[in-house]
């Protein structure tokens, strides 16, 4: 028989194991590869360094863009606004 540890620590695993699923399936570069990601930003047209193309597979905006973007999705929520 388990005692209440036990029983914590399994249900603690099965939390955790959940919850990095859930991120995967919502993660937008699940998947994706170096090939996937521009060259070129979406948003300003500049060229995207290689060293950001890495680290983040399929993106498409360059820094400073994505940047924006984000303090403007934010700032949306903030205000109540829909993303």
């Amino acid at each position: 028989m388990t005692d209440f540890s036990d029983r914590a620590s399994e249900r603690e695993a099965e939390f955790i194991d959940d919850a990095l699923l859930e991120q995967r399936l919502h993660d937008p570069s699940a998947g994706k590869t170096v090939a996937d990601s521009a060259t070129h930003c979406a948003g300003c047209a500049q060229p995207i360094s290689e060293a950001r193309r890495q680290a983040v597979p399929g993106v498409i905006l360059c820094f400073d863009c994505q940047d924006e973007a984000a303090w403007l999705e934010a700032a949306a929520r903030r205000n109540g606004r829909p993303v």
